[in-house]
């Protein structure tokens, strides 16, 4: 059967009567009988019968109808979805986020969102710097967030924040209170914890580190900037990470303050260029660059 065949199937057996679902489908009593013909002929038997007058459905009526009306009630969420989309109330986001921003910028972001657009749907992978283009080029998300943008052929990016690297630290470590910033030259003589990444924050850093000739000792390294910061706060050394991390990561037992001389990062939104971001997703990157901002502008915590 075509859509066609069961749109009218199943407004003549919802109504009982061929003039009744004509009207219901505004279409002409004639063209609801030839469709229906039609249909009987690809199936090869009757769907209806007139019996007294009244047209019946036959047994094998009742037993399709049970298949078309739920084929039915997918077309009308179908179109529901659709409707939706029109008018920026429904949909599915697929996004690739660095686990830096999955700590606290990215369900900040949502729950703001979803206030507003209570149907959307997100789907969310955390992926490291270097497994973003598989990502974008295997059409597994429709978009993704990151530090510094991957240029590659097919990949378009705009900037949508930006961030400082923080140095973190168990409390009391930098004086009471800590310095307003600190010199990257404190970590010559603690214990560091370093960051296997090989993100472009984790590059500026190493830039710094290189460009002034600093020796840093390095008993322990992690994948991840929230990892690093979690040994900090269990007392086995300092470390450098991006301020959204750090900022999700401080509490009694740990400090942070960003460097001396600052040390700055883009956050950039990227998706390929033959498949632009839907209205809702871009609402929503908004969303994610608003809470950025407001993250960056809380100023540092007391000591």
């Amino acid at each position: 059967m075509r859509l066609r065949h069961i749109e009218v199937f199943h407004a003549v057996y919802s109504h009982g009567s061929i003039s009744t679902a004509a009207r219901a489908l505004h279409v002409s009593q004639p063209s609801v009988s030839k469709v229906l013909k039609h249909a009987e002929d690809q199936l090869g038997f009757s769907l209806f019968q007139r019996v007294k007058g009244r047209l019946a459905p036959t047994d094998e009526a009742h037993a399709l109808f049970q298949e078309v009306k739920e084929v039915y009630e997918r077309l009308e969420s179908l179109n529901q979805a659709a409707r939706n989309l029109k008018q920026g109330e429904g949909g599915h986001i697929r996004i690739a986020i660095l686990p830096a921003l999955g700590l606290g910028v990215a369900p900040e972001a949502v729950t703001r969102f979803r206030a507003v657009h209570p149907n959307v749907t997100f789907d969310f992978r955390t992926l490291h710097y270097d497994e973003v283009a598989r990502g974008l080029y295997g059409h597994e998300v429709d978009m993704a967030l990151a530090y510094d943008a991957i240029r590659l052929p097919r990949i378009a990016n705009f900037q949508i924040g930006s961030g400082e690297l923080m140095m973190v630290f168990p409390s009391g470590e930098m004086g009471t209170p800590a310095p307003p910033r600190i010199d990257l030259k404190e970590l010559e003589t603690r214990d560091y914890v370093g960051s296997g990444s090989t993100g472009p924050v984790s590059e500026i850093f190493a830039r710094e580190v290189e460009s002034r000739g600093l020796v840093i000792r390095e008993p322990i390294t992690s994948s991840t900037f929230y990892m690093s910061a979690s040994l900090v706060r269990h007392g086995v050394g300092v470390a450098v990470v991006d301020e959204f991390t750090a900022r999700s990561e401080v509490n009694a037992l740990v400090e942070f303050r960003p460097l001396d001389p600052p040390l700055r990062f883009g956050v950039f939104c990227m998706h390929l260029e033959d498949r632009p971001l839907s209205q809702l997703a871009e609402r929503f990157v908004a969303t994610m660059g608003e809470v950025m901002a407001e993250h960056s502008g809380q100023g540092l915590p007391e000591a």
